[in-house]
């Protein structure tokens, strides 16, 4: 499966963990992004979250092109759907 995963997360995220072993599982792959590292994704994740810093924050890239798409603490279900466009 082609496409991309961007997960913006912080180290003490359990949920981020979660989703990272499942991603793992399924074989995809994905950069991930300390918020707590790295301030313009910080900026970031707030954007897309009224203002908070929600993680993980994902941002799916299609596989088949089109427009990115955000999601708050997605499950893998919803970032595999969101990957096949």
């Amino acid at each position: 499966m082609s496409g991309s995963v961007t997960m913006y997360s912080t180290t003490w995220c359990g949920y981020c963990q979660r989703l990272k072993s499942q991603l793992d599982r399924a074989g995809i792959g994905y950069t991930e992004i300390n918020i707590e590292e790295d301030p313009k994704s910080a900026a970031y994740v707030e954007s897309v979250n009224g203002g908070n810093q929600v993680v993980p924050t994902v941002l799916v890239t299609p596989a088949a092109g089109g427009e990115a798409v955000a999601m708050t603490n997605p499950s893998l279900r919803q970032v595999q759907a969101a990957l096949a466009g």
